[in-house]
């Protein structure tokens, strides 16, 4: 705003002062400079109550402030009739002298104050009646001035007072307001009532104008009603949308207020007076509070626990509706302490006074007692309960659950009572294995983890190849008494043991080659019940449960059968033998979001398969190594490392991934995670035993390992077969080319020279389409696999095999029976020609067998089962006499240390059921009392090979051929 005040105001000679919002001086024209005595430069800059100081809160520094306070507060004018105030005169003396003041506001382009003019007049001498014009008007004038100084003075005071009552009304917690007349023209409002219909100028105006946003809410009906009848009125919870300006949008509010009547002296309404408070805050709680109820009772519906809520006293105020199904009891029944009606009278002093100490201390309540149901049985429940506490930390209430841990119960009293004995077997039996196999165990343990690349597994196999070929070869011209057989037999098991380290090996590092079949988890691991009830031991309960729905998944189902018992033995381990072994399948969905905790697992689908053990747990530090090979937590020699970095590498070629859960002291989970395959699950058909089958037809053999040729080709000559030899694919295609006929082409994958062995099984495929391909490796890579996978219809041996295996594949991959070979009694070399060595029998009596040694176990049974022999199976003695009782067998083996009877416990049992039963003691002991005392027995040492097994079946059996028990 652009002004001159020295043109307006500069020659008047009444003073006159401009100040700013801070009182500082700007401007003073002549009048005012002579009055105060005062010059330009001294004056102009000063803030005017330091310049011209009054005694802090006088009554004349109390006058100046508020007057200037309400200017700058209303933006209207306010005159001083008479103030006292003291000024300094030009020789330093403090004078107290008389003014009149008129403050007259400046205003700015957006309405506010931005200066203030200042008219003062010096009226000290008219005040004290030294100026006077004639005798008469003395009196009068200083009694009009002594009258403008009472009512200054009394303007203070009510200044003060007004001051204080805004104060007041400002900082009241509750929004008021005072609307005058029937228009309800708003006289004060404080800022409570400001900052709820945000902040607009109100003062002055009716109502209706001040606040049209609240147009046909009631609210202005509500104020004529009170004016009208002078009654008051007042409201809870009362919605109002507010509008705080034109283009804002409304907000909801909900208030409690009260209209009460204003009166005048005549007793006449004149006024209403509005109080009240904003609950929105209160509302919204409320609602929130209310959904948050109800959603926790629909949950709590929902659940299959018993769930409950108490008050902050303990008193119980509400049950699901599981609680009363189980317990019989009706709503209410059960409310404040009466809960102990459905407590085991046993039970009830201790949980109560358990709980009572939890309520008192704000704890955790956590206890097991029994609880009564409907018919009147009691079952455990584990029993817990929660505070309940409000934003302050202030205890509200409880919710609590009653979980059923029955079964936990009974399998705590089935460990108790197992206890004393079962520490003492397990220690007795692994003393044993100690003693039977620390050689195996040092021959097997590793010196330090290597670079292990694949490629050496391939010259390893090679290596195994020619040496369990040309073994069997000698040991079939080797008589079983000589003292080589033994050394053979030795040898033989060394191979195989080779030959698993090198698959476990290829397994870790996702080279080993497999074959995937669809395959339900749920049927597929049902199958295989037994074997790990034997794997695991009597002392250890096993509990599988699967999800209904399970998907199928598309995994080797040899290799899926080696992960579980893996996993199985691994367990039992860690449990010493005892505790709980759990397998659940389920399904599961790993989003993109979620998968940040699964490593290098694709978003997608996937079975999770868990294993879970109660044993002792792995601790933290070495969680990071548990799956690297040769890495054992076990002692020297009970363990290679292998297995889990096995379970590892399937995993991953299978495409999934493995996880490990596991606490010192509480036990490990393992779960593996599978893919989910759409595909119909594959019919599974059991391998059947038979006996060593050849051929007559001709079979075209490629290898570039001369040694590796060489035994391959024996092996088949002694089958029956005829064989073209190829040293590599190159020399191969010539014989193709030539047209020389043959009926299989039997050929390494990993060969030196140009043509690659997929490119000559391709040739073959074209050209001879009835000639089908069996490839053979130690080592694959990606030559016929595709992600660790066989391609479909490819055909595999894996190197090193026996000539059993290769027999029995080259049957499988021709189509045909083949021809049984006949050899002498004499040859051995193992489960390869075990069939041949079996003299004919009557193979519908099954022979029992009796091992809790699920490895010396499964392999009696193989070697019996390929010589032709039907086989039932058991871990114990137990389960054997159950096997006696139910089915005609034709002869029983059984080891003399077992789990709960001892072998010969076991065969006198036997004949008791069956006199003519003979028997075979395999043992490593040497005396073996009952053998003689019951008769038709033999004693057979441990460790002993296949052949002399077979010897004393043949010498057994046609005593008891055909004939029935008794």
């Amino acid at each position: 705003m652009q002004f001159d005040l020295d043109a307006l105001f500069g020659s008047a000679p009444s003073p006159y002062v401009l100040v700013d919002p801070d009182l500082r001086m700007i401007w003073a024209n002549d009048a005012y400079l002579e009055v105060t005595g005062r010059t330009r430069e001294t004056l102009i800059g000063r803030i005017m109550t330091e310049e011209f100081p009054a005694p802090p809160d006088s009554i004349s520094d109390q006058m100046l402030r508020g007057s200037f306070r309400r200017v700058l507060a209303t933006g209207r004018t306010d005159h001083l009739p008479l103030i006292p105030y003291p000024i300094e005169a030009p020789d330093g003396r403090i004078e107290e002298r008389q003014w009149s003041a008129t403050h007259t506001p400046i205003l700015g382009d957006e309405g506010k104050v931005v200066y203030i003019l200042q008219n003062t007049m010096d009226v000290t001498d008219l005040y004290r009646s030294e100026a006077t014009t004639t005798p008469s008007s003395v009196p009068r004038r200083a009694a009009l001035l002594q009258r403008a100084e009472a009512i200054a003075t009394e303007n203070l005071a009510l200044g003060a007072m007004t001051e204080f009552f805004q104060s007041a009304f400002d900082q009241a917690p509750s929004f008021m307001a005072i609307l005058d007349g029937p228009e309800h023209v708003f006289r004060i409002t404080n800022q409570a009532y400001i900052d709820l219909i945000g902040g607009r100028d109100l003062i002055g105006m009716p109502v209706r104008e001040a606040l049209p946003d609240l147009a046909g809410q009631g609210f202005y009906e509500l104020l004529d009603q009170v004016l009208e009848t002078g009654e008051p009125l007042s409201f809870k919870g009362m919605p109002a949308l507010i509008q705080a300006s034109s283009d804002a949008e409304p907000v909801e509010h909900f208030i409690d207020f009260i209209y009460h009547p204003l009166r005048d002296a005549a007793n006449k309404t004149t006024g209403v007076f509005v109080q009240g408070h904003d609950v929105t805050g209160q509302k919204i709680a409320e609602a929130t509070l209310t959904a948050t109820r109800e959603r926790f009772r629909i949950m709590a519906q929902t659940m299959p626990n018993h769930v409950w809520t108490a008050d902050k006293d303990g008193g119980l105020n509400w049950l699901n509706d599981r609680t009363y199904d189980y317990t019989g009891h009706v709503e209410g029944e059960l409310y404040g302490t009466d809960w102990g009606r459905a407590v085991h009278p046993d039970d009830l002093e201790l949980a109560a006074e358990k709980w009572q100490k939890s309520v008192a201390q704000g704890e955790t309540y956590e206890h097991e007692f029994r609880i009564r149901r409907a018919d009147g049985s009691y079952r455990w429940h584990l029993v817990r309960a929660s505070a309940l506490r409000s934003d302050e930390g202030v205890n509200t209430g409880w919710v609590g659950t009653n979980t059923d841990i029955e079964e936990r119960k009974s399998a705590e009293r089935e460990i108790a009572e197992l206890n004393d004995t079962l520490e003492m077997r397990v220690a007795k039996r692994n003393q044993e294995l100690e003693e039977l196999h620390v050689t195996l165990r040092q021959s097997q343990k590793m010196e330090a983890i290597g670079n292990l690349a694949g490629g050496i597994a391939h010259d390893f196999n090679n290596l195994l190849q020619v040496i369990t070929g040309n073994l069997q070869l000698v040991a079939r011209e080797t008589p079983d008494a000589s003292p080589a057989k033994a050394r053979i037999e030795q040898a033989m098991g060394s191979v195989a043991r080779g030959a698993t380290l090198a698959s476990q090996l290829l397994s870790f590092a996702r080279k080993q080659p497999l074959a995937p079949k669809v395959i339900n988890l749920s049927r597929f691991l049902g199958n295989t019940t037994d074997i790990l009830r034997s794997a695991i031991g009597e002392s250890v309960a096993l509990e599988t449960s699967f999800a209904e729905d399970l998907w199928n998944t598309s995994v080797d189902p040899s290799n899926m059968e080696n992960v579980v018992l893996n996993l199985a033995i691994n367990a039992r381990d860690a449990m010493e033998g005892r505790g709980t072994l759990k397998i659940h399948a389920t399904n599961t969905t790993i989003s993109a979001s979620s998968g940040w905790a699964l490593p290098d697992m694709q978003p997608g689908d996937y079975v999770r398969l868990e294993v879970t053990d109660t044993g002792s747990g792995i601790a933290p530090d070495i969680r990071d190594h548990i799956f690297e090979p040769f890495f054992t937590t076990k002692k020297d020699g009970q363990g290679t490392g292998l297995g889990l970095s096995m379970v590892y590498g399937f995993a991953k070629q299978s495409g999934g991934h493995v996880t490990l859960d596991s606490e010192v002291g509480a036990g490990t989970t393992i779960k593996i995670y599978l893919p989910r395959s759409h595909e119909q699950e594959h019919d599974l058909q059991p391998a059947q035993p038979a006996g060593l089958m050849g051929g007559a037809e001709t079979i075209l053999l490629v290898e570039d390992d001369a040694e590796v040729r060489a035994t391959a080709h024996d092996l088949l000559i002694d089958l029956g077969y005829t064989v073209l030899e190829a040293a590599n694919a190159d020399e191969a295609l010539e014989i193709v080319k030539a047209d020389q006929a043959f009926d299989l082409l039997f050929t390494d994958v990993m060969m030196a020279g140009h043509t690659t062995a997929r490119d000559l099984a391709q040739v073959v495929q074209r050209t001879r389409p009835g000639v089908p391909v069996l490839f053979t490796s130690g080592y694959v890579q990606d030559a016929i696999v595709h992600e660790g996978r066989l391609e479909a219809g490819v055909q595999l041996l894996g190197k090193p095999y026996t000539q059993s295996v290769l027999a029995q594949k080259l049957r499988e991959v021709l189509g045909t029976a083949g021809i049984p070979q006949q050899h002498h009694a004499g040859h051995g070399g193992g489960h390869a020609d075990a069939a041949s060595d079996a003299a004919p029998v009557d193979t519908n009596a099954p022979i029992l067998i009796c091992e809790d040694d699920i490895l010396i176990l499964t392999d009696l049974a193989d070697t019996l089962r390929l010589a032709g022999y039907q086989v039932q199976e058991a871990g114990s003695a137990a389960k054997a006499i159950k096997i006696l009782q139910s089915t005609a067998v034709s002869l029983l083996i059984t080891d003399v240390g077992l789990p709960d009877l001892s072998g010969e416990d076991l065969a006198r049992e036997a004949r008791q059921m069956n006199p003519r039963l003979p028997v075979i003691f395999a043992t490593g002991d040497t005396d073996v009392p009952a053998a003689s005392a019951l008769g038709n027995c033999k004693v057979l040492g441990k460790p002993f090979q296949d052949s002399k097994l077979l010897e004393y079946v043949r010498t057994m059996l046609p005593q008891y051929a055909g004939v029935q028990p008794d």
